[in-house]
């Protein structure tokens, strides 16, 4: 399996206009050298419904085979809750139903492959013993419904970052789906520091560009981005400005990038524009207790039925984002990992599932990255920032 992934590795390079020549061992070894970790995948909204994690599967992303062949070092599963959840205050119900799937489904089912992880210090144990360590972040703040006592039980369940907001505004923080640009209130003050004392990284992915910069002002540790990639390379909301990217790798935090096509190329964000009346009239038509990842899969199939076909990115384009991040900022140290798998419709030629991480390896490789600096975007950055969370426990 893994000589073929390299062999396709090999192929996909083709569309890079190479600045060095790499091997098949090379490649290999450099990707052997890192811990891999991706800060965002939504395969848990269909194993909550029963998908078995450890089946290979041609309708997901994700599963247990392909993680193995792409070399995968440590996952953070989302705990993702739809706004729709703050209706008759259900959120934190979901919430639990979904560290149950990770915890349950995933984690106890397969005990030989994942390695519970909480602290950076876990996920090299998890390595040592050749498992992939697992852990959570909730995505959508409104999970806590307004309790900081609330943050802390998710604490204790596991959860070791929160995406402050989805595309829903919360009582407390702004969305980047809502164009009011809503900041932090006196309450979502109180949740960062509330993070930062119990030892939870703030993730502001999803949120808008006032609670950014609110979250910057008031967090006493790095936060992060979880799944956002540049908005000068494709301008929607949920990707991060210059002055934002810059502003967090001062602060010392990491932007993770995601892998949709609307967040990689300004052709696909376009597209997906266009496309997006049609998308969410067939999605309103569906069976609501369908996973939203396979919504979107059935969607998009009906579209291109239709003749409406998504403009996909490429794995250039995630280069682009990679090195843009780098010119930015004069570092990698910035950059990381959050493909958003199995929660986007549409992702990349040459990097559409988990076992295809090898082709992104070599394209690094090609355009100059050293092994060192291919090991902190993959690792060794998020592994800092949890390490600086993990330092900052205690503190009022």
């Amino acid at each position: 399996m893994i000589t073929r992934l390299f062999a396709c590795a090999a192929l996909a390079s083709a569309v890079f206009a190479q600045t060095k020549s790499v091997s098949d061992a090379e490649v290999r070894r450099v990707h052997r050298s890192t811990i891999l970790i991706d800060t965002h995948n939504d395969i848990t909204s269909r194993t909550v419904q029963g998908l078995e994690l450890g089946k290979p599967s041609t309708r997901t992303h994700t599963d247990i085979p392909r993680m193995k062949a792409g070399g995968m070092g440590a996952q953070f599963f989302a705990v993702y809750v739809a706004g729709s959840y703050t209706e008759g205050n259900r959120s934190a119900y979901r919430a639990l139903e979904m560290i149950d799937t990770v915890r349950h489904d995933i984690i106890a089912r397969y005990p030989n492959d994942f390695l519970f992880a909480l602290t950076a210090d876990d996920i090299l144990k998890a390595r040592k013993q050749g498992k992939i360590a697992a852990l959570m972040g909730i995505e959508g703040g409104h999970a806590i419904e307004d309790s900081l006592r609330l943050l802390r039980q998710f604490y204790n369940l596991g959860i070791r970052y929160m995406t402050l907001t989805h595309s829903n505004t919360n009582n407390w923080a702004g969305s980047s789906g809502d164009p009011k640009n809503v900041g932090l209130s006196d309450l979502g003050r109180q949740v960062v520091r509330e993070m930062n004392r119990i030892g939870m990284m703030v993730d502001v992915s999803h949120v808008s560009d006032k609670t950014f910069w609110d979250v910057l002002e008031v967090s006493a540790v790095p936060p992060f981005a979880s799944h956002s990639s540049c908005r000068a390379l494709a301008n929607i909301p949920r990707n991060m400005t210059d002055e934002m990217i810059v502003a967090l790798a001062k602060k010392g935090g990491v932007a993770q990038i995601n892998f949709g096509c609307e967040f990689l190329s300004q052709k696909s964000a376009d597209a997906s524009a266009a496309r997006r009346p049609v998308m969410q009239k067939i999605m309103a038509e569906m069976d609501t207790s369908l996973p939203m990842g396979d919504r979107r899969a059935l969607a998009a199939k009906k579209m291109e039925e239709m003749g409406m076909k998504p403009v996909r990115a490429t794995l250039a384009d995630i280069v682009a984002h990679i090195e843009h991040i780098r010119k930015l900022t004069g570092s990698v140290d910035a950059i990381g990992i959050g493909s958003d798998f199995d929660g986007v419709g549409c992702v990349p030629e040459g990097l559409s599932d988990v076992s295809q991480f090898p082709n992104l390896t070599r394209a690094l490789l090609e355009k100059g990255y050293t092994a060192e600096e291919i090991r902190k975007i993959y690792g060794g950055n998020l592994l800092r920032v949890m390490r600086a969370v993990e330092g900052g426990r205690g503190r009022s």
